[in-house]
């Protein structure tokens, strides 16, 4: 076997083995051809065909096989990649002297074996002064403007916005390292980076918009879908390059907003689409464990979280499933449907002996306590093992009916896109952003909310569309339509829970331009420690920044070992001041001691009596400031404005930027929360104006940095003067 594919997996930060690299050729540069080869094969060489004339033969060298992001080395990997590793070999070679307008063929040739013909035409960057279409007031420098052309078709354009001394850059969607990325190079598209977000700059949700702040005050967005790249000021420290991917007539609009933050992000969402208002009980604390996987043991937290008096407002129950179907409760009995429709309650019986023998009566408990309950999705049907019962009846119904998004087949034509990552590899992928297949896919799950009382849905994994030849139902490309799945995904749900009298709660991790009109939104997986605290900060101010309202994390973390006691509680302190406040922990195979993520169980197992205690504190305040946070949002979206607002949308002063983790929770509430260990007192910058300590109700005036002593069951949190005497029960004890 020898295999080459041009575009390899479509992951998007690393070349596989057997593709070509750059998979557009550009004239004078260096072009790679790789192959993976199986045992049998001792030697590689490809055949080559330029403008139509043979062009020689070129052998290749044996290289390290990489697939998918994963070097399979033998080394550090499992046991069975390595072996897969050793089979199948990784072979490389390189071409130099590549000319603009030449068409090549090539294919490959070792043992016998040959593929088929591949061909490609080189391109070039050209000047195109025309190829940007700006709206607003036009800011690209048309000198700079290129297209990079095979002479027939575009693939890229780009061109360089000025930055004047002093401007700042933010936005781009949810971003980990930093506020402000002047200095920086990043790009937009949706990534599943399983931790480490912050070090490794790639992102679940990013959007080609961002704010210029600093000088006269705009923004801009890049009106795509497609994949942008940004170098903000580190080429040309006075220049904001922007390349982008483009359809084959190269063309490529930006919209560019002028005034201060607030206005740049109305227009934008004007635009792309606002917030809406959700119920006030999203606003209260969510709690959640990947072990909670019986109604016994749900039941069990929520008695846990009444006997240490902490109230909790949602439940989130991600191993509920049968983890096959994600629509049937592990341990239901019931007769699978053929035609792949949808199920009610009435069909199923729960036995009395299984790990979810009254589904609906664990729902009306939980309601009756006034806690709401949101299960976990996954926007896949698993294909491994091999499917059988009802989820091989879905498959089934899927293809038949023309549902799911497809790919190429290497015989011609096209077949089911198989799912190219780590997570639930080789899933079916339905073409959610087609509203006949999102209709026959939550029309799967409505029993759960009609019939069973669910509140919302944890709409997991929006980030498995790889590869920029998918094809989707509507005839768009994966190089356009992919960012756009996990949109489509949330509203889908959304539409879902509208349809059935709910609100549509949904709670995302993947997301683009466009999210910020559908449900909440959390920053995705991380592990315990100070260093992921800071990082979701900065995920959390830049992400509100570019428009999602209703935004939170995993406080004190979600993986590995269980957050120190000071780390959890200055976690649990900001979380109280986000639109979002939930704990949440990974997987732990029931092994002991517990990593779950509740206070008892943190206390337990750090020793620190104080922690319960704390906890309940914040999580009693944040009781007290839901009416206060159901109105701010309510004007947020009416004024286009987050909820949770960088500093720099309420002031223009330097300081802001010494203080980029600082933040007003709507109009009235500066937050500054404690992110290092072992402090006792903190630095905090008070814009101008008038403010009263929210703990202490001693008057401070703005306009000046303090330094504040900060007790473990404290943070930083003033309250404009104006506000104080409507907000201060919010802070009294009781």
């Amino acid at each position: 076997m020898i295999l080459h594919r041009p575009f390899g997996s479509g992951h998007p930060y690393s070349v596989d083995t057997e593709q070509r690299w750059p998979v557009d050729p550009e004239a004078g540069q260096p072009l790679t051809l790789g192959v993976r080869a199986s045992r049998e094969v001792d030697a590689v060489e490809v055949e080559l065909e330029r403008n139509g004339q043979a062009a020689g033969t070129q052998p290749l060298q044996r290289s390290t096989r990489t697939s998918r992001g994963q070097v399979l080395d033998g080394g550090h990997l499992a046991s069975a990649q390595a072996r897969l590793a050793r089979a199948a070999g990784g072979w490389r070679c390189e071409l130099d002297g590549l000319v603009a307008g030449d068409r090549w063929r090539y294919r490959f040739t070792g043992s016998g074996q040959r593929t088929r013909w591949f061909d490609f035409t080189v391109s070039a960057w050209n000047p195109a002064p025309d190829a940007v279409h700006q709206s607003g007031t036009p800011r690209a420098l048309r000198d700079t403007a290129e297209a990079l052309t095979d002479g027939s078709s575009t693939s890229r354009v780009r061109f360089a916005l000025p930055l004047a001394p002093g401007e700042r850059v933010v936005g781009f969607g949810e971003r980990f390292d930093a506020l402000d990325q002047r200095g920086q190079t990043l790009d937009s598209v949706v990534f599943e980076q399983y931790k480490s977000q912050g070090r490794e700059r790639k992102t679940y949700l990013p959007m080609p918009f961002a704010h210029v702040v600093g000088g006269a005050g705009w923004g801009f967005h890049v009106r795509t879908s497609r994949r942008v790249w940004f170098d903000v000021g580190s080429r040309d420290p006075d220049r904001l390059w922007i390349e982008a991917e483009t359809g084959e007539d190269g063309r490529l609009e930006i919209a560019f907003y002028d005034g201060s933050p607030g206005e740049v992000l109305d227009a934008f969402l004007a635009e792309t689409g606002r917030p809406e208002e959700l119920p006030g009980w999203v606003f209260r604390l969510w709690a959640s464990g990947n072990e909670w996987n019986t109604q016994v043991e749900v039941l069990r937290q929520a008695d846990l979280h009444r006997a240490h008096d902490i109230p909790v407002g949602a439940v989130v129950i991600e191993a509920w499933s049968d983890e096959q179907t994600f629509t049937v409760w592990r341990d239901a009995q019931y007769q699978p449907r053929g035609d792949g429709g949808p199920l009610r309650l009435s069909d199923f019986t729960f036995p009395a002996d299984g790990a979810w023998p009254d589904p609906k009566g664990m729902i009306d408990e939980l309601h009756a306590r006034d806690v709401r309950l949101l299960l976990w999705q996954i926007p896949l049907i698993k294909m491994r093992p091999h499917p059988v019962g009802q989820v091989r009846h879905d498959a089934e119904a899927a293809i038949r009916e023309n549902l799911l998004i497809r790919e190429p087949s290497p015989t011609g034509g096209s077949r089911p896109y198989r799912n190219r990552g780590w997570w639930f590899p080789l899933g079916l992928m339905p073409d959610l952003t087609d509203d006949r297949a999102a209709r026959w896919w939550t029309e799967k799950r409505r029993y759960l909310v009609e019939d069973l009382g669910v509140d919302g849905f944890k709409t997991d994994g929006g980030e498995h569309a790889w590869g920029r030849e998918l094809q989707y139902l509507d005839g768009r490309r994966g190089s356009e339509a992919n960012n756009t799945f996990p949109v489509a995904y949330a509203k889908a749900y959304g539409d879902l829970l509208r349809s059935a009298g709910r609100a549509p709660v949904t709670f995302s991790r993947a997301g683009y331009t466009g999210s910020q009109a559908h449900g909440t939104f959390w920053a995705g997986d991380e592990n315990s420690t100070w260093e992921a605290f800071r990082w979701s900060m900065f995920a959390g101010l830049t992400a509100s920044a570019s428009g999602l309202l209703y935004w939170g994390w995993d406080l004190g973390g979600f993986s590995g070992d269980v957050p120190d006691a000071e780390l959890y509680l200055r976690s649990a302190a900001a979380a109280a001041f986000v639109p979002i406040m939930q704990y949440h922990s990974e997987f732990n195979h029931h092994r002991t001691p517990s990593r779950d993520r509740t206070p008892w169980n943190i206390a337990e197992r750090t020793g620190d009596l104080r922690v319960v205690d704390v906890f309940r504190r914040f999580v009693k305040l944040r009781e007290r400031l839901v009416p206060y946070l159901a109105d701010q949002a309510g004007q947020s979206i009416a004024q286009g404005l987050p909820l949770m607002r960088p500093l720099f949308f309420v002031t223009d002063d330097e300081r802001v930027w010494q203080h980029p983790l600082q933040w007003m929770l709507g109009d009235h509430l500066l937050i500054s929360p404690v992110v290092e260990p072992g402090v006792k007192q903190w630095s905090v910058f008070l814009p101008d104006g008038e403010w009263v300590d929210a703990w202490t109700g001693e008057p401070a005036n703005g306009g000046v940095v303090v330094e504040r002593k900060v007790p473990i069951d404290e943070l930083p949190v003033y309250v404009r003067a104006e506000a104080w005497a409507r907000l201060s029960t919010v802070f009294a004890e009781g």
